[in-house]
């Protein structure tokens, strides 16, 4: 069972989802927060597997206390921000605080819901409608590191290529096209890349292969 807290300061919208999620039999709302202070305690109190947080809300906001419950010691929540704006200065600093996703409030429900499944197990995901954008500007505003780090000849020639593809924007299903390899094996493979690197998730993955330059043809010369 999926223990989800939702925080948001508008009660409709936490009802509304409240009543989708208990449509969903492997889903519980164990909690509510109508700002972001509640939020932090409830999600320490609780510990919930996945925290859904507004982005603008009363008294501290879903970015700040996304930042505050990640930093937590012990913390296993994951957590998801969702907000009416795709501003890319809120999607960097969602990421930076380790958000498992961000998502537009605008997603039909069974997105959401399917975004929550996607975060408790461990991936991270980010609205389609700014995946393209947010990856094309990582190409322009990063700089490449000096040198290839240590820790990417860890990886197999077959895990380098599972990385460059993530960095592309490819789902699992894409990547397992692409490679002639089966869904499972591909898990393994992501799995694999982001121990290897020590990266918390994909969307990580994808920052950590345009920072070291990794994405032939995509960096602006």
């Amino acid at each position: 069972m999926i223990r989800v807290l939702l925080a948001d300061d508008h009660a409709m919208f936490r009802s509304g989802m409240r009543a989708l999620l208990d449509t969903q039999p492997d889903f519980t709302c164990v909690g509510e927060a109508s700002d972001g202070r509640e939020a932090v305690a409830e999600t320490a109190r609780l510990r919930p597997d996945v925290a859904v947080l507004d982005v603008r809300m009363p008294r501290l906001d879903g970015l700040a206390a996304t930042e505050a419950i990640l930093a937590a010691p012990g913390n296993d929540t994951r957590v998801l921000v969702l907000t009416t704006y795709d501003a890319d200065e809120y999607v960097y600093r969602a990421l930076r605080a380790g958000a498992s996703g961000f998502l537009l409030k605008s997603l039909a429900p069974e997105e959401l819901v399917a975004a929550m499944r996607v975060a408790a197990r461990g991936d991270a995901l980010i609205d389609p409608s700014v995946t393209r954008r947010l990856v094309a500007k990582f190409a322009s505003v990063l700089e490449p590191a000096a040198a290839e780090p240590p820790e990417l000849a860890r990886l197999t020639s077959r895990e380098r290529e599972v990385l460059l593809l993530i960095a592309n924007a490819c789902s699992n299903a894409e990547i397992a096209r692409q490679l002639h390899v089966g869904e499972e094996t591909v898990k393994t493979h992501v799995s694999r890349v982001l121990s290897k690197l020590g990266l918390p998730d994909r969307v990580h993955a994808v920052v950590y292969a345009y920072r070291h330059g990794l994405v032939p043809g995509d960096r602006p010369a």
